[in-house]
């Protein structure tokens, strides 16, 4: 049985027009005269569909389209031209009855009432979403006990950390049962273990309900921990659609190998081999997987003494992402 999508786009293109000031004395005030203005291209003709229960990463710099595409799929901004659908609803046309289907996460925005307990806005979302209160509180319940949030729900706001304000935000989000989940930046902000527990959460969520996911982020850790598809935005354009992993095996050009040896140092000056840190009896390499091969750089290092240990990774996602604007139109190298 075949199932439309959670989300599909097609051929979306929106401008904005904008001031240029003019230089001088006289420029100025020939803007004061008359303003000169120009249109700029927000995004072009970007085209995808993300599946029911998907977990995808909307990557790209800043300025790149990230948030113009999310406030068009949210209803915010109309598009110049294209077509777009969100669970079968038309954003810009129906943006209030999709608002019952859709849950948002902004890291650097709150819906919580500061100087209030978390449950006030919990129940004021209940309200808000028309959410029938016995429902409400059977959902609450369960969500409580899954964020381990039972302690802290009747403490203010305002007494909270920022990783268990970023809880309660997205039990904020869950509380009417969102069949597709917007997040901006989740984990802006928090330290390693407050990050850890909230993709956990996202991505158990996400399997439990079912729920859609999008989500934005400078964090290569929340695209890896949380997501299984990665759309990259780059100039307004739409420039890879597919699989973490096949993102990682079309730009992966190097691995980074680390020996541990009974020698204390090792001399591996090869083709493709470039030193990135050497301490007693361990040394970290880059190989340029076109030059050189993991096996005959661990032959050169077996000649010269025992291994202890071998490690052989792929570069940070980073680092494959950057590989990726490279060799995009008017990318830097």
């Amino acid at each position: 049985m075949h199932t439309a999508p959670a989300v599909e786009l097609s051929g979306l293109t929106k401008t904005f027009r904008v001031r240029r000031a003019r230089s001088g004395l006289f420029g100025h005030v020939g803007d004061l005269v008359r303003p000169r203005t120009e249109t700029v291209p927000a995004i072009t003709d970007v085209s995808f569909a993300i599946g029911a229960g998907e977990r995808v990463a909307f990557v790209g710099a800043n300025g790149a389209g990230k948030s113009t595409t999310l406030k068009i799929l949210s209803g915010i901004l109309r598009p110049d031209t294209g077509h777009a659908q969100v669970v079968g609803f038309v954003p810009w046309r129906q943006r209030r009855q999709l608002s019952f289907r859709l849950g948002t996460v902004f890291g650097q925005r709150s819906q919580l009432w500061y100087h209030l307990p978390a449950r006030d806005t919990f129940n004021l979302l209940a309200a808000v979403y028309e959410v029938e209160p016995s429902r409400h509180r059977q959902r609450l319940s369960f969500l409580v006990e899954a964020f381990d949030f039972g302690p802290l729900i009747d403490k203010p706001v305002r007494q909270l950390s920022l990783g268990e304000r970023m809880r309660a935000e997205i039990i904020a989000s869950l509380l009417h049962q969102p069949e597709i989940l917007f997040l901006d930046e989740p984990s802006i902000g928090l330290d390693v273990s407050a990050k850890a527990l909230v993709r956990a959460l996202l991505k158990q969520q996400s399997q439990e309900d079912g729920a859609t996911l999008l989500l934005t982020s400078h964090d290569t850790g929340d695209i890896e921990e949380v997501c299984d598809r990665v759309l990259v935005i780059h100039g307004g354009r739409l420039l890879w659609d597919g699989a973490v992993s096949a993102l990682r095996r079309s730009y992966v050009r190097t691995k980074r190998i680390t020996i541990w040896s009974e020698r204390e140092t090792l001399s591996l000056a090869l083709p493709g081999v470039r030193c990135i840190a050497q301490s007693p009896y361990r040394v970290e390499l880059e190989l340029d997987v076109a030059v050189g091969s993991v096996g005959a750089l661990v032959d050169a290092a077996q000649r010269q003494g025992a291994l202890r240990d071998l490690a052989v990774e792929d570069p940070p996602l980073d680092d494959v992402i950057r590989a990726l604007y490279a060799g995009a139109p008017g990318g830097t190298r």
